[in-house]
């Protein structure tokens, strides 16, 4: 009755999410690193609260369900935003993507994803991508993790700002990822991601997450995460560099 209700109530923030979408995805963050075949994934609620100029007011969402079989794994991760400034309505931001990994090699995985995003507030009114390249697991130590990918994807981008034209563009990304367990019940996630264009080297993105979880008791945990992002063409009217801090809640099964 336990792992039913477990389902039930993943499914369930899973249908929330699907109704807005987030602004950044890690595709790494929080990824289950596991041997037994089968279900596992996570969920996580996170709010932050801000005053400058403005009072801002957000929160965010981001659900991870994979499903592994032998040298099979497929993932699917969303997250979504809410954002509320100075009173008004909220306004959601938001990407769903979804990876299919075939490791061929103890470690050497190849990977093939798409992904579709929208973000009211960066002015993306929609983006979808397409990729396909390989993963390398860095080392062996059970205490810390290290991955690197590299991949080449085709991106298709619609901007609300009035002047951009729609892009259609091949670009390369690559991550490096790490994982460190000090102890039993703290973990450190961090993820870079670097994406130039192919035909442009000079017009490129850059973003990092990194993320500390604390268990507080069994499949929960407490989590920060401080997020930045470099775009070096956005939107007319976006600022190159995007931050934020939030904290907020894990919860996880297999």
């Amino acid at each position: 009755m336990k792992i039913i209700l477990k389902y039930l109530i993943t499914l369930f923030i899973i249908g929330f999410s699907f109704t807005a979408k987030s602004q950044i995805l890690n595709a790494e963050s929080l990824r289950k690193v596991t041997d037994t075949s089968g279900f596992s994934g996570s969920a996580s609620l996170d709010f932050s609260l801000k005053r400058d100029l403005n009072d801002y007011l957000g929160f965010s969402s981001s659900i991870h369900i994979q499903y592994k079989m032998n040298a099979h794994l497929v993932l699917l991760k969303n997250d979504i935003e809410l954002q509320n400034i100075e009173g008004n309505k909220f306004e959601n931001a938001g990407i769903t993507h979804l990876r299919y990994n075939y490791r061929f090699h103890p470690r050497i995985a190849w990977e093939v994803f798409t992904q579709g995003q929208y973000n009211k507030v960066s002015k993306i009114e929609f983006r979808g991508l397409l990729g396909t390249g390989p993963r390398f697991k860095l080392t062996t130590s059970e205490k810390y993790k290290c991955y690197f990918g590299t991949h080449i994807m085709y991106e298709y981008e619609e901007l609300s700002d009035g002047i951009t034209h729609i892009q259609r563009d091949f670009r390369s990304t690559s991550y490096l990822s790490f994982s460190l367990y000090p102890t039993k019940t703290l973990s450190i996630i961090s993820t870079t991601y670097y994406q130039p264009k192919l035909k442009n080297f000079g017009d490129y993105r850059v973003s990092n997450q990194s993320s500390l979880l604390i268990d507080l008791f069994k499949n929960f945990a407490f989590k920060t995460s401080y997020t930045f992002i470099y775009d070096e063409t956005p939107a007319i009217g976006i600022p190159n560099s995007q931050y934020s801090l939030e904290s907020g809640f894990v919860y996880s099964f297999d």
